[in-house]
């Protein structure tokens, strides 16, 4: 354990017997052994817990934020092709993957905070931002928030609450999880996590095969942690008050840092990048082919290109 000068935070090195599926990706990609922890730790404010992996190139390249709903795992390919050049830095979001699990601020304005006191912390001042599903959300949060801390952001396949056609997003009755939640859910899913993550693995992906065992086993473990599942319910319980969020901020003027939409050929394909004109005033488009929602598993060398080429300008 090394203390960082903050006493709010401590680091802790290397790998983790919790993470399984994370630990033999880091025996089979040597340079994610560059790995630290970030935690959250106060005597007399025990605010939740961060769990943040650090990959620092020698000398330290320009930093970028990678966010996911999922663990930071789910990135890791792209972060092993940016991580010889780049400083990455992939927290887990409140209540999900090792963070912990605390009952409130599940909106994505209170996670921006909590994003802004991780980089803080490690000392960056400004990163890109590459976000997927509710790391979009996130993202968007903080970027229209701290806009001077974002270069360029990569926004994939995931809508903005409030941003664009929203309502109509809201409406699809595939979308039923948004509003599904509350203990009697949990007690719903409670020994079932396996079946329910399945479904959003089967059906929001083109090759369900693609989301291969070991990962469907080490998330299906991670929403078995005691509260788990209450966060991640939490996380959707949150978009009406992240919509008004939202709202105000845009209220305030679009995005200027450039933006890179990314959608899954079979997901949300060009709507990624019409959410995002309504946001952002200077954005790309692009589609990965041959993929669904879950893109960084279905189709990652085309996702890692497109993110590659888009950040090192």
């Amino acid at each position: 354990m090394q203390r960082r000068r903050s006493p709010q935070f401590f680091l802790v090195s290397g790998t983790d017997q919790q993470r399984p599926y994370a630990t033999s990706l880091y025996e089979r990609h040597p340079p994610l052994r560059r790995l630290v922890r970030l935690q959250r730790h106060s005597r007399t404010r025990p605010g939740p817990a961060f769990p943040c992996r650090s990959f620092r190139p020698r000398p330290a390249g320009r930093a970028i934020v990678a966010l996911s709903k999922a663990a930071p795992e789910a990135h890791a390919l792209l972060e092993r092709a940016l991580v010889d050049t780049h400083t990455v830095i992939a927290p887990d979001l409140r209540g999900l993957g090792l963070s912990s699990k605390p009952s409130g601020g599940y909106d994505k304005k209170t996670q921006s905070g909590d994003i802004a006191h991780v980089l803080d912390v490690l000392g960056v001042d400004r990163a890109d931002f590459v976000t997927h599903d509710i790391g979009n959300m996130v993202g968007y949060a903080f970027a229209a928030a701290y806009p001077d801390r974002v270069r360029r952001f990569v926004l994939i396949d995931a809508p903005i609450p409030g941003i664009g056609p929203w309502e109509q997003v809201t409406q699809d009755p595939t979308m039923w999880q948004f509003g599904f939640g509350g203990p009697d859910m949990e007690r719903l899913v409670d020994g079932r996590e396996r079946i329910y993550l399945d479904r959003f693995w089967n059906e929001y992906s083109l090759h369900p095969e693609r989301f291969d065992e070991g990962k469907r086993q080490h998330y299906a473990e991670l929403y078995s942690m005691p509260g788990a599942m209450r966060a991640g319910f939490a996380q959707f319980r949150a978009f009406p008050q992240d919509a008004i969020d939202n709202k105000a901020l845009l209220a305030k003027g679009k995005l200027t840092m450039p933006v890179l939409a990314i959608g899954g050929e079979s997901a949300s394909g060009s709507m990624m990048a019409t959410v995002m004109r309504f946001a952002a005033e200077n954005v790309e488009e692009a589609i990965v082919p041959d993929s669904g929602h879950w893109i960084t598993e279905e189709n990652p060398s085309a996702t890692t290109k497109l993110v590659i080429d888009f950040l090192n300008v």
